[in-house]
């Protein structure tokens, strides 16, 4: 109850209102731009955070670090691009629909779906960060192998016709993970003897190629083909039946981000991937998923949004930073004096509660910002493919050149960009590549680490009660599919032989 109080005292206050306002314009500005990215800005704004007071500096953190996350579904929506990694899964249904001339609509909804994820999951960590800090302690290398091999075992159904083919794009992904220099051994492995690939291959570049550069290049087969987009469908926002048909899956999806976000080293981008397919797995509307489905862009959205307060658990509570964003807010609230622990609880209720406050304040102000912005943003496609695209593609250019400041990650950019169009081409989704991607260093890393922690005996993993939990849902969703064909086939079966029956 204290905690609520100072919440509100912090809100009651105009100069951490104008600060509230300012930052999410900006961030959700930023967010929208391919290759930005919540890290990027925090990283930017780091000299000036740490000359303010150490509460206004923190939560101006929290608020761009919010607004950002949201601002990433934009373009994610509009041109297929996500504008941050947290993003991607919304371009599997956002995209389809703003093709369809409904972009209001999905705009609507994942602003709708961010904002009351957000504000949910923010009160949750409120009310029980002390209880959800502990259970993060039982995490160890062998859980987070199992949950990572658990998000791998979502392949089965994530994108695509083929569930061969996202294996092998899964596949694909985690070898891509393993390039760059072993920081076990030491070892260089698929560098090609390029210094540049000596830490690997970033996911933002590889992102915006796949599927920024692929599109274009899509797109640019299609320019004899005329759209016929309505504009007043284009800026049309959802209507109380599309509420009615998320607000479960809102609940869900921020459930799932909640609960990831706290898991250090996890995040948003890992929340929205799980979020997507659990929803995919269980809606009755499965088959929708891919093509414009509205569930597909509210469930990634809720959970990459909820997953911003969840991260904010183990950074504050732990000293352990729940992703690359809040690593940057751990190192700013060193650099002001504050020591990340349980005794910052007792010490520094105001810091916390400002932190909170100002998390709490961004998403009702992108709320408000996104469902009047949508009608305007929405309009972008109609701009005329032949202007869109080249503009989209020299801010993918400059998106993976900001990054470090290197045509080589341009070049990978590129690269990427004829990889993603003629995976199209050929049936292969970009999703499970970029899945792979992510969770493979994940994979490699704790495996390493579970294999030194047990001697060896990696069949100790067994043992461990979470990870052999989630290692048996990564069999179920695996075989999963294989099972409801069977069963379908074996109830078609059974129906045509009793209309036999009869006809005799």
């Amino acid at each position: 109850m204290d905690t609520l109080i100072l919440v509100l005292g912090f809100l009651s206050d105009p100069y951490h209102l104008a600060l509230i306002v300012g930052g999410t314009f900006v961030g959700v500005l930023v967010g929208a731009l391919p290759g930005l990215g919540p890290v990027i800005m925090i990283a930017l704004m780091l000299p000036f955070v740490v000359r303010m007071d150490p509460v206004a500096g923190i939560a101006l953190c929290g608020i761009v670090y919010c607004a950002t996350t949201y601002g990433g579904s934009i373009t994610a929506i509009l041109i297929n691009t996500p504008g941050t990694a947290a993003a991607a899964a919304t371009t599997f249904d956002g995209y389809p629909l703003a093709e369809r001339g409904e972009a209001g609509r999905a705009l609507g909804v994942a602003t709708f779906s961010s904002a009351i994820a957000g504000i949910i999951g923010i009160i949750v960590m409120i009310i029980a960060t002390p209880l959800l800090a502990r259970l993060a302690y039982q995490f160890g290398p062998a859980e987070y192998f199992a949950l990572a091999v658990f998000g791998l075992s979502m392949l089965a159904s994530i994108s695509g016709q083929s569930m061969i083919k996202n294996f092998i794009g899964g596949a694909f992904g985690v070898l891509l993970a393993t390039m760059g220099t072993d920081l076990t051994t030491g070892v260089e492995r698929f560098t090609f003897d390029q210094a540049h690939l000596s830490e690997g291959i970033a996911v933002v570049q590889m992102m915006i190629g796949i599927f920024a550069g692929g599109e274009l290049l899509r797109q640019a087969t299609l320019t004899h083909v005329k759209r016929n987009i309505v504009a007043e469908a284009v800026a049309r926002l959802p209507s109380r039946e599309d509420f009615r048909r998320i607000w479960r899956t809102v609940l869900r999806a921020t459930g799932i981000g909640t609960f990831i976000g706290i898991l250090p080293a996890e995040g948003g981008t890992v929340a929205a991937m799980i979020a997507y397919n659990e929803e995919r797995r269980w809606s009755p509307n499965r088959d929708q998923f891919g093509k414009g489905a509205i569930e597909g862009v509210a469930a990634p959205e809720a959970a990459n949004n909820a997953a911003t307060g969840g991260t904010m658990v183990p950074t504050l509570a732990l000293g352990i930073p729940g992703g690359g964003s809040t690593a940057i807010i751990l190192t700013a609230m060193l650099i002001l004096g504050l020591r990340p622990g349980p005794q910052l609880f007792t010490e520094q209720p105001d810091l916390l509660a400002g932190l909170f406050g100002a998390m709490l304040g961004a998403n009702i102000c992108f709320l408000a910002l996104g469902m009047i912005g949508a009608r305007y943003f929405s309009r972008i496609t109609l701009i005329p493919t032949t202007i869109l695209w080249p503009a989209v593609f020299c801010l993918a250019a400059l998106g993976s050149y900001s990054l470090q400041q290197s045509l080589f990650d341009v070049g990978i950019m590129l690269g990427f960009a004829f990889l993603g169009y003629f995976m199209r081409r050929h049936g292969y989704a970009p999703a499970p590549i970029v899945m792979g991607l992510i969770l493979g260093e994940l994979i490699e890393s704790s495996l390493k680490q579970s294999y030194l922690i047990y001697d060896g005996n990696l069949f100790a993993i067994l043992q461990q009660p979470i990870a052999l939990t989630f290692l048996l849902l990564s069999l179920a969703g695996i075989c999963g599919p294989f099972i409801a064909r069977a069963a379908g086939g074996w109830r078609e079966k059974q129906a045509a032989e009793m209309l036999r029956g009869d006809d005799d």
